[in-house]
């Protein structure tokens, strides 16, 4: 008979199935099956059947199979060998080893007989990496962080692959925390906070700051808190821990904290409405605001450098002063303190002034602050004169006359001193003249003149008796006033006027003119060197004086009170005389203008 053309294949690693054509007029088969090492015993099968499989054989071991078919008469036929090696084995002792730094696996086996090559697969999910060598080990890159893989090995040889080992688990290191979030809750306290990442045991926290101080925080919660300081910055990273490891590095976050405050802050006063602002630096600031809060609104100051000057401050106010630190990075330090100052009052303005007497001058102000007091000076070439008060009017004394002023108010408080009011014009009226002298020129006609008083442009003089007034303006310091009646008291005034009308009454004592001139002066001859002198009195109590003035001689006669006439004897004749009848005085003055008459 003809050899069956076998077919051979190892379906399990300890199986081979053999199976082949029908022979023709065969009656059976025989198929043996024998190690092609020689180690073992020889399998033999007798069928009719087309097919067998030998069972409970070595994995991966080559196997020699050789058949042939017999008759009806049992002879047989030509004979068909076949080489056929089984399946291998699955592999054992799997080791799986994890590299956390280059995300890989390192697995390993012990080598399984007959197998030509091995497969390990890595699965998690729908995402499979696999590794084929040929050796007992294999390294399976590419790992996902904060995944789990189900690895198992497969051998492989020329009959087909074995089973694969039961899966061994193995996580790989979690992947570094995302949606890291850096708040501070307060002044001096960060909170770092981020997501939860899968296969994360606990996490680590590490804060470096500028300086080069470092401080870490270990939790199994998202979140970690921090003292921090003002004006620092710092670099914090967040790593994710479990047994296979540290989390692969993420972003370094940097913070920076809010500047520090101005330390030693002072504000000083330059004017009334200015003041500066000074500070000591500090800590992480690039540049400051200045604001100075008031009722009518905030002035501001920006500066690189740790002064500022505010100025317009409205006078007479309270201003909180506060000096705002600023960074590029974080912005404004918004919890500084501020310091509160007051401005100096407002300028007063003055409503009036007013003479209440002689030499005394009221001045009256608008009154803007209650804690102030007003002074109140008038400035002149005459000197200062000065009056306080708390209220809102102040009186000056002792001006002298005939000066010029210029009035102004500064108010102080507690606070400062405010600038000056505008300075208002004050004259005082023009001085009296100290002294006035009056002189009869004539019976009707009186001189009069003065010293200068100060501040006085002119002046008006005035006699005045029941009969009548005599009276005189001029520019000069002298007048001559006419149409004055003999034997008469007058009043003596006068009137100094200054350049803007300003006047000053002057009183002085009375002053009575000169007596009357006698009237019906007549001389008769008595003998060849005597005269007698007749008038009529204008008064009869009054005494009489003749005088004759000659070149030969003066004569004089003084009759008793109440005569009339005269008599002057022993005149040297041959002269021309002048012949003048006075009125005498209380004191023996003699009046000088009275009419003269020509004797010879």
């Amino acid at each position: 008979l003809a050899a069956p053309v076998l077919s051979v294949s190892s379906p399990t690693c300890d199986s081979i199935a053999v199976s082949w054509k029908a022979v023709y007029l065969a009656s059976g088969f025989s198929v043996s099956l024998m190690r092609s090492d020689g180690l073992g015993r020889m399998l033999k099968e007798n069928t009719t059947n087309t097919s067998l499989t030998f069972t409970n054989l070595d994995p991966g071991a080559l196997y020699t199979i050789k058949a042939y078919a017999w008759n009806a008469n049992r002879i047989p036929g030509d004979d068909f060998t076949y080489n056929q090696r089984t399946r291998p084995n699955t592999p054992a002792d799997v080791q799986v080893a994890f590299s956390s730094g280059a995300l890989r696996a390192i697995v390993s086996w012990m080598p399984t007989e007959g197998a030509l090559t091995y497969s390990v697969t890595a699965s998690s999910g729908l995402l499979k990496l696999t590794c084929n060598t040929s050796s007992a080990s294999c390294a399976v890159p590419s790992l996902q962080c904060g995944s789990e893989y189900y690895i198992s090995v497969t051998a492989y040889n020329d009959a087909g692959s074995s089973k694969p080992t039961h899966a061994v688990s193995l996580e790989t290191i979690p992947c570094a925390p995302v949606n890291v979030s850096i708040e501070e809750d307060e002044a001096g306290h960060l909170s770092v906070s981020w997501s939860s990442v899968s296969l994360g045991n606990y996490y680590v926290v590490f804060v470096k700051s500028d300086d080069g101080l470092e401080v870490h925080c270990n939790t199994s919660h998202p979140q970690c808190h921090f003292q921090s300081d003002c004006g620092f910055t710092y670099f914090i990273s967040v790593f994710a821990y479990n047994k296979a490891g540290q989390s692969p590095l993420g972003d370094v976050f940097n913070y920076t904290t809010a500047p520090c405050c101005p330390s030693d802050l002072r504000a000083a006063f330059v004017s009334s409405d200015t003041v500066q602002v000074t500070w000591a630096p500090v800590r992480g600031a690039e540049a400051y605001e200045t604001r100075a809060v008031g009722w009518d609104g905030t002035v501001r100051c920006n500066d690189t450098a740790t002064a500022c000057t505010l100025s317009a401050l409205q006078c007479n106010s309270r201003y909180r002063i506060t000096v705002y630190s600023f960074s590029e990075a974080r912005g404004s330090n918004t919890s500084c303190a501020s310091k509160y100052v007051a401005t100096a009052p407002c300028s007063p303005e003055i409503k009036n002034i007013s003479k209440e007497a002689h030499s005394v001058i009221s001045v009256h102000w608008q009154s803007n602050n209650k804690e102030a007091t007003y002074v109140v000076t008038a400035r002149g070439e005459a000197g200062l004169w000065r009056c306080t008060s708390s209220g809102n009017s102040c009186i000056l004394i002792n001006l002298p006359c005939g000066s010029a002023f210029s009035v102004s108010a500064i108010a102080r408080s507690p606070a400062g001193q405010s600038l000056p009011s505008y300075s208002v014009p004050l004259e005082t009226a023009p001085c009296c003249p100290d002294d006035l002298i009056l002189t009869q020129v004539t019976q009707s006609v009186t001189n009069i003149s003065w010293t200068v008083g100060m501040g006085a442009q002119t002046y008006i003089t005035t006699l005045e008796s029941p009969k009548g007034q005599a009276k005189c303006h001029t520019l000069q310091n002298y007048c001559l006033l006419g149409c004055i009646t003999c034997s008469t008291n007058y009043t003596v005034s006068l009137k100094a006027i200054s350049e803007t009308g300003l006047a000053s009454s002057c009183t002085y004592r009375g002053y009575s003119s000169s007596a009357c001139c006698p009237s019906g002066v007549k001389l008769y001859r008595l003998n060849n060197n005597g005269i007698r002198v007749y008038w009529q009195a204008s008064d009869r109590t009054m005494n009489y004086s003749t005088d004759l003035h000659g070149s030969k001689g003066n004569f004089t006669c003084t009759p008793s009170s109440g005569r009339s006439h005269c008599d002057i004897t022993e005149l040297p004749c041959g002269d021309i005389y002048t012949v003048v009848v006075s009125p005498v005085a209380d004191k023996g003055s003699k009046v000088t203008f009275c009419p003269k008459k020509i004797y010879s």
